[in-house]
């Protein structure tokens, strides 16, 4: 109930207007899948926590394919 009460009280400006409500985009989600391997690569997670973070990267990975189709980076064909 408190943590309700804050987000009301977070979510209103010194106007006493709402402020606008969170907003996450897909080039963030890029950008936390990003991290996500860079964090791995360089040895940030335990043995333990790899298969959770794993699957959460796999999960944000295929939601990512579905939703923005990675775009092929090839060199134009030359005519």
């Amino acid at each position: 109930m408190e943590n309700q009460e804050q987000a009301q009280v977070a979510s209103e400006d010194v106007g006493g207007e709402a402020a606008p409500g969170p907003e996450l985009t897909i080039t963030d989600l890029v950008n936390i899948r990003a991290i996500i391997d860079v964090a791995v690569r360089r040895g940030a997670f335990g043995a333990a926590e790899a298969s959770s973070v794993g699957a959460a990267f796999d999960r944000l990975n295929t939601f990512l394919n579905a939703v923005a189709p990675p775009t092929e980076q090839s060199a134009p064909a030359a005519e």
